[in-house]
C-alpha cells in the first residue's frame, strides 16, 4: 500500500477537485497499488470544509481525515499523517498538488526500489516560476545549510518526499511544528547510525501554482529552529 500524506491549513478554492484529479491520475499509472490518502486538517477556519471533505469520502475508500481544530504547524500535521499510515512506502505533499504527476512517480519509483529514503529537490527551471523574495529565502537557506550543516542534499524544504515504513519511526523522532521539520529530518537521515539510501531526485513545479506570502514571524520563528538544529548533537 502506498499511504499519500495531505497537511491542509485554508486551501484554495476547489482543492477537493484537484485532490481528487491529482490521486486518479496517479491510481491510472499504478493500479496495482493500493493507496491510502490521509489528510490532515491543521486548523482549517473555512466553513465548507465539511462539504469538500465528504466529496473526497466518495470517491476514495482509503481515505482518513485527521482534523486539528488548532493550527499547530506544517510539520506537526505531516507527523499526525504519518503516524496514522498504514502503507509500506508513504510520500507527502502539499495539499494544491504543486509538482508535476511525473515528479510524483519520480518518487514513488525511487522508493518502490533501491531507496530508503527520497528527497523531492528544485530543478533548474523552478526559481523562473517562484517570487523574488521567496526565491531569496530559498537560496539563502541552501546556502547556509551547505556552510554550517555541511549536508550533502541542501535543498531540503521542497514539499515532496518519500519514504519507507521501516523510517517511519525515525521520521517521527523529529520535534519541529513548522517549516524545518523537512531539514530536521534530512539531517536524522544523514546522521542515523543505520545505514540510509537517501538520494535527491529533481522534481518540477505545474504551471498554474499560486504561492501564498511567506509570514515574516513565520521566518523569525524558524531562524530560532535552524539554531536548535545546528546546536543539536
Amino acid at each position: 500500500m502506498l499511504s499519500i500524506v495531505l497537511p491542509c491549513f485554508n486551501p484554495p478554492k476547489n482543492w477537493e477537485l484537484n485532490v481528487i484529479q491529482s490521486i486518479k491520475s496517479i491510481s491510472e499509472i499504478i493500479p496495482h497499488e493500493k493507496i491510502e490518502l490521509i489528510i490532515v486538517n491543521d486548523g482549517t477556519t473555512q466553513n465548507e470544509f465539511i462539504h469538500q471533505y465528504k466529496a473526497i469520502q466518495k470517491e476514495f475508500k482509503q481515505f482518513q481525515f485527521i482534523d486539528n481544530l488548532h493550527n499547530m504547524g506544517k510539520g506537526h500535521a505531516i507527523r499526525t499523517g504519518i503516524q496514522a499510515c498504514s502503507g509500506d512506502l508513504i510520500i507527502y505533499t502539499d495539499i494544491d498538488f504543486p509538482y508535476t504527476t511525473k515528479s510524483f512517480l519520480e518518487i514513488y519509483h525511487a522508493i518502490s526500489n533501491q531507496l530508503d529514503v527520497a528527497i523531492g529537490v528544485k530543478d533548474a527551471k523552478y526559481y523562473e516560476k517562484v517570487p523574488v523574495f521567496r526565491r531569496f529565502i530559498s537560496k539563502t537557506l541552501r546556502f547556509i545549510i551547505g556552510i554550517f550543516l555541511r549536508l550533502p542534499i541542501t535543498d531540503t524544504q521542497c514539499g515532496l518526499k518519500g519514504l519507507k515504513k521501516e523510517f517511519k519511526p525515525l521520521f517521527l523522532s523529529t520535534t519541529i511544528s513548522r517549516y524545518l521539520f523537512d531539514l530536521e529530518f534530512v539531517r536524522l537521515c544523514f546522521r542515523s547510525k543505520s545505514k540510509i539510501n537517501i538520494q535527491a531526485i529533481p522534481i518540477t513545479l505545474n504551471d498554474n501554482i499560486v504561492f501564498r506570502s511567506m509570514n515574516p514571524k513565520i521566518l523569525v520563528q524558524e531562524l530560532g529552529n535552524f539554531i536548535m538544529i545546528l546546536l543539536r548533537s
